[in-house]
């Protein structure tokens, strides 16, 4: 099984909120190593290059080029834990200042 890490930027089928159907869509691991090791999900954050909608925990990303990325886009606010099995391939991985200013906006939606 393939080990990812805190930052990696890979493509997953992520499902919509209200279960009406999934598309396959870009996400950064946001679990820790040892959380991933541990365990067979690792925790992800929806990635979208749809940068006029923003909403509360969203990072607009300066850095998405050395992300991997192929268009400007922004870390979202919504997250969720999936079976590592459910990543379809690694894009790249986040720059750390970019990983710095996503972990601020999550503290911030969590409340931590």
């Amino acid at each position: 099984m393939t080990a990812y890490n805190r930052g990696d930027v890979v493509l997953v089928a992520f499902v919509f909120s209200d279960e009406s159907g999934k598309k396959l869509r870009p996400a950064v691991v946001v679990s820790s190593a040892a959380y991933n090791r541990a365990r067979q999900e690792i925790a992800v954050a929806a990635i979208t290059s749809n940068i006029r909608h923003r909403s509360f925990g969203d990072h607009l990303l300066a850095d998405w080029k050395g992300a991997g990325l192929l268009f400007p886009s922004l870390v979202t606010g919504i997250f969720r834990t999936i079976k590592r099995t459910m990543v379809d391939r690694k894009l790249g991985a986040m720059p750390k200042r970019e990983m710095e200013a996503i972990d601020v906006k999550f503290r911030q939606s969590l409340g931590l």
